[in-house]
């Protein structure tokens, strides 16, 4: 949490009017998550701050938004679990596979571009489901 508040505080500054701050969430801040119980609890708060952060803003034209990717098929990932383990989390959603690194890259655009300019407050999930069942 503080340094998702620390960065938003010293950019808001620099932004003016207008513009896009993207939080990173989580999929485990919507379901929870066993084992992960103080990680989800953080990802589940940085979605209540975006939406503190867009009543605060209210009239500069900064929107606030989360990301909230689900298991993304990383080098890093699969260095951590495995390939057993990237099988296990790309079974948890209905597409039955993990999200590749661009997708996440794309959904982020997205919400950094004017095709987003009437979101605020919005959580994007990018999880294949996860969340939403």
């Amino acid at each position: 949490m503080k340094g998702t508040t620390f960065t938003v505080q010293k950019a808001l500054p620099l932004m003016g009017q207008g513009g896009s701050i993207i939080l990173t969430g989580s999929s485990a801040g919507t379901t929870g998550a066993p084992a992960f119980s103080i990680y989800s609890a953080s990802k589940a708060a940085v979605r209540n701050l975006a939406r503190s952060w867009a009543e605060d803003l209210k009239g500069t034209g900064i929107r606030v938004n989360v990301l909230s990717p689900g298991p993304t098929a990383t080098e890093l990932a699969k260095a951590a679990v495995g390939e057993e383990g990237m099988k296990a989390f790309a079974a948890m959603n209905p597409l039955q596979r993990m999200a590749e690194p661009a997708e996440i890259g794309a959904a982020a655009a997205f919400l950094a571009s004017s095709d987003s300019s009437f979101m605020t407050a919005s959580e994007l999930a990018v999880d294949g489901g996860l969340a939403q069942i």
